[in-house]
């Protein structure tokens, strides 16, 4: 109590003035403390939330289908042009249809979702991924089954799901095969066109209605009165 004074009117107003200063300053040292923690805490939570999006993201691209082919076709565009350029001079067969552009697809969706697991991938995750990233650069087919059931069980756990019970028997999954969207762009190019003809035609006869309103009142500039 020696730095309080409560002998005087003036001791007590200091002692009081301090005091409310000193309470003030440790409260604002307080709330930047907990502003600090709470945007450390939500950035951790952004980045967390993420990491979790795009690892999602891998996996339904990796083990999206459980039926069909099961293995990535590491051939590239320009592998695929010169297997069918030699097709195309060996057989030159007529009404052969081209080589399908779904291998391809699939293989360009699989090497990115293999590039963002080496980005945020554990340890584990990142081991499987180099590997199938070096198959896939050595040209030999890959299955990504293991690395689907590791990319599985990592994110059960990370958002605190039990692990899928060993009772449970799973299929190999494979890469997710993609969408055609080439008849629904047939469609709307086909109602495209018919919505034109349509606006057309109705120009055709806004245009011989002006003619017959002209030629009515041509009609009556005569002094005549048209017959209807």
């Amino acid at each position: 109590m020696r730095f309080f004074d409560f002998s005087t009117w003036q001791g007590v107003l200091t002692s009081v003035l301090g005091l409310a200063l000193f309470a003030l300053i440790g409260v604002g040292i307080r709330v930047l403390m907990m502003l600090t923690l709470q945007q450390r805490q939500q950035r951790m939570n952004r980045q967390i939330n993420e990491r979790l999006k795009t690892l999602i993201a891998a996996y339904r691209t990796l083990g999206g289908s459980f039926t069909g082919e099961l293995t990535v076709n590491p051939s590239h565009l320009r592998d695929l042009r010169v297997a069918e350029a030699e097709a195309d001079t060996a057989t030159a067969a007529p009404g052969m249809a081209e080589p399908p552009d779904r291998p391809r697809r699939i293989r360009d969706a699989v090497e990115g979702a293999l590039a963002d697991i080496l980005l945020l991938g554990t340890d584990d995750l990142v081991r499987l991924a180099g590997q199938a990233a070096s198959d896939m650069a050595a040209g030999r087919p890959i299955r990504t089954a293991d690395l689907v059931i590791a990319l599985r069980d990592f994110i059960r756990e990370a958002l605190d799901l039990d692990p899928v019970p060993a009772s449970v028997s799973i299929p190999l999954q494979g890469p997710t095969r993609p969408q055609s969207t080439s008849g629904r762009g047939g469609r709307t190019r086909a109602e495209g066109e018919r919505s034109g003809g349509r606006a057309g035609g109705g120009g055709g006869g806004g245009g011989g209605s002006g003619g017959m309103g002209m030629g009515l009142a041509g009609g009556r500039s005569d002094g005549t009165t048209p017959d209807v």
